[in-house]
C-alpha cells in the first residue's frame, strides 16, 4: 500500500527526464491500488467480518485514466465492505503534482454512519473552504481529515474545521522515521544522505464540536486512539451556528458541485 511521496523532496524530483525519478515512480505505480481490480477486497472483507467502517487513504491507478496516472485517493468503505466512495485528492499539493493526476468531484460525499454523517478530506484539501463546505451542505457531523504525517497541519487546522461546521474532527495523520525506509527502494542511500531522521512526526487527534481538544495532537507516538463520541453535542453546538442552516444566506452566496467522474472517453 503505497504512500506519500517523501522521496521528491531529497532527490531532485523535479528533475526532468531523469532516469532515477523514473525508476522510482515505475515501483510507485506498480505498488498503486486498483480499486476495480479488487486490490482492496482483503481490506472489504475485514471491514464486513469485524462490522466496521473505514475511510483509507492510498494510492490510485484508474483504467479509465490509462492506468498510469496515479491518484492521492481517499476510500469509503461501510459495514458491509462495500465501497461507497473514492474521492481524488482535487489538487495536488506543490512538489505532489510530480507524480499525482489532478481529481475531481465525484468522491465528494458523505455517508451515513450510525448517528453521524461523516465525510473525509486528503491533506491540504482541508484548508479549501469550499471542499468544506461542499461536505457540510450534504450533512456532514463527523469530518475525517487525513495527512502524510505532520502536526503541523494538524494542529490548528483540526479545530478550525470543528469550530467552523461544528461537527467532530478526526485527523489521521502518520509517523515515518528514516530508518524505516526499505533499502530497497531506487535511490535509498541519496535519501538517507538527504533526509532528516524523522519525515513524518504524527500527529493524529480528535476535536469537539466546539473546536476544543478531544485527544490532543500525538507527536512521535504509534498507537491505536479510541474515543467515543456524543453526537448530541453536535447540536449543542449548532443551537448558535450552522454553517450551511441558519446560519448562511443562499440568496447572496452558495457553490455548484460537479460530482461527475472524469473521463477522456465518453460512451
Amino acid at each position: 500500500m503505497p504512500g506519500y511521496p517523501f522521496w521528491l523532496s531529497f532527490t531532485e524530483g523535479a528533475k526532468f527526464d531523469d532516469s532515477l525519478q523514473k525508476e522510482i515512480f515505475s515501483v510507485y505505480h506498480k505498488n498503486a491500488i486498483d480499486i476495480d481490480g479488487g486490490d482492496l477486497h482483503e481490506i472489504q472483507k475485514t471491514c464486513f467480518n469485524q462490522s466496521i467502517a473505514c475511510y483509507l487513504g492510498c494510492i490510485e491507478k484508474s483504467k479509465e485514466r490509462s492506468g498510469y496516472t496515479l491518484y492521492c485517493s481517499l476510500v469509503y468503505i461501510n459495514k458491509l465492505g462495500e465501497i461507497k466512495s473514492v474521492h481524488r485528492k482535487l489538487v495536488p499539493t506543490y512538489e505532489e503534482r510530480l507524480v499525482w493526476g489532478n481529481g475531481d468531484g465525484n468522491g465528494l460525499k458523505t455517508h451515513e454512519l450510525e448517528e453521524f454523517i461523516v465525510g473525509g478530506l486528503n491533506c491540504w484539501e482541508n484548508w479549501m473552504p469550499l471542499s468544506r463546505t461542499a461536505l457540510y451542505a450534504q450533512g456532514e457531523n463527523l469530518h475525517v481529515a487525513v495527512w502524510p504525517g505532520s502536526d503541523y497541519n494538524t494542529k490548528d487546522i483540526t479545530r478550525f474545521i470543528a469550530r467552523e461546521s461544528r461537527s467532530y474532527v478526526i485527523s489521521a495523520s502518520s509517523i515515518l522515521n528514516i530508518e524505516e525506509i526499505d533499502p530497497k527502494i531506487p535511490g535509498y542511500d541519496i535519501i538517507l544522505k538527504n533526509a532528516p531522521a524523522i519525515l513524518a512526526n504524527g500527529g493524529s487527534c480528535i476535536a469537539k464540536p466546539n473546536g476544543d481538544w478531544l485527544i490532543e495532537p500525538m507527536i512521535n507516538q504509534k498507537a491505536l486512539i479510541f474515543a467515543a463520541l456524543d453526537v448530541s453535542k453536535i447540536a449543542k453546538e449548532r443551537q448558535n451556528f450552522d454553517p450551511v442552516g441558519h446560519y448562511s444566506r443562499p440568496d447572496v452566496l452558495s457553490i455548484n458541485l460537479n460530482s461527475e467522474r472524469q473521463k477522456i472517453l465518453n460512451k
